[in-house]
């Protein structure tokens, strides 16, 4: 699928028999692509920066689990076409990633709006991320959810920048409980350029 797609139509959807064939190769031949959209900041908050190609496996994924038909692509559209980037912007699923699940919930419970402090820094310049959904991610009690869909929007400068520039571009987390910086590396930069097509 071309990197530049904006948008997953159904004439883009396989029949589910013809994706059952093409599932295995398909599902290996994203392993190095995503690999280079994925990036961990910290002990356990990773980054999965989403394209058209990410989200369209992701929609033939949830049309094979839950078998709904031609029904079920209006919803799965709905939900998954405004993860793909527009041309000036970066979309990330950030997973809050602990496998013990008394641990997950104990350490949930004290990032309360962590989706509201990631932020990449291009030089001297930041851009803080803004949660793609309108629902709150944080409970009454201050427990956030362990998955958010963020948006960076960058300026033409900026994407010129995070193409070429010598700056390092940095991804981080603020929240008082959870402080941690990665600097993308080049191969990562040159995957995630692509997206500003």
């Amino acid at each position: 699928m071309p990197a530049s797609e904006r948008r997953i139509t159904p004439a883009d959807i396989l029949p589910i028999a013809e994706y059952d064939r093409q599932r295995k190769a398909l599902k290996t031949g994203m392993l190095p692509v995503k690999k280079l959209r994925r990036v961990e900041v910290g002990p356990f908050a990773t980054f999965y920066f989403e394209n058209y190609t990410t989200m369209w496996l992701q929609v033939q994924e949830m049309l094979r689990i839950e078998k709904g038909g031609a029904e079920q692509i209006a919803g799965e559209l709905a939900a998954y076409n405004p993860l793909i980037p527009q041309g000036r912007e970066l979309i990330a699923t950030l997973m809050l990633e602990i496998e013990d699940s008394e641990r997950r919930h104990a350490t949930l419970l004290t990032l309360g709006g962590i989706e509201e402090t990631v932020f990449l820094e291009i030089g001297g310049d930041t851009i803080k991320a803004t949660p793609t959904e309108y629902d709150d991610r944080t409970t009454p009690d201050g427990k956030t959810s362990s998955v958010h869909w963020l948006r960076f929007s960058l300026t033409p400068d900026q994407i010129a920048r995070f193409r070429d520039g010598p700056d390092k571009v940095v991804l981080g987390v603020g929240h008082k409980n959870y402080g941690h910086m990665a600097v993308l590396n080049a191969d990562t930069r040159a995957a995630l350029a692509k997206d500003f097509a």
